[in-house]
């Protein structure tokens, strides 16, 4: 079942929201053992807008579920800590840079050697999608 469908179950009313109270009774009917002060406080902790309730990417949130966008902007950022020559690749030289940055000294034999691990298509360098690739 798709998230999307999980969420509307869970609003009752269906207004595209969830209250603590629609989120009680849903937990309630699948466990039992959620209780109302317990369902405030987890709206109040995941309610991004502060309107007291949950949307959909609230919900997502809750349940552990990070948006595809999210993940994708998340690559992206940590892509940018090792590619800082511009070329949009991972090159020995920025590798070795960037772990230079974070305090691990290696020298760009050790850097080539790493990313022969990822280069999938043996151009010497690491792309955006062999990187994803990398961290799934």
């Amino acid at each position: 079942m798709e998230y999307r469908k999980i969420f509307q179950k869970f609003d009752s009313n269906g207004d595209d929201k969830i209250s603590s109270w629609e989120l009680h009774n849903c937990m309630k009917a699948i466990r039992g053992d959620l209780s109302l002060e317990d369902a405030e406080k987890l709206v109040k902790s995941f309610d991004s807008d502060g309107d007291g309730m949950l949307g959909f990417e609230d919900f997502m949130k809750l349940v552990g579920v990070e948006q595809e966008d999210e993940k994708e902007e998340s690559l992206r950022q940590a892509f940018a800590v090792y590619e800082m020559e511009g070329t949009g690749y991972i090159t020995a030289h920025s590798l070795m840079k960037a772990l230079g940055d974070l305090g691990e000294i290696a020298g760009v034999e050790d850097c080539q050697n790493m990313i022969c691990r990822f280069d999938l298509d043996g151009d010497g360098v690491v792309s955006f999608d062999e990187f994803r690739i990398m961290m799934a």
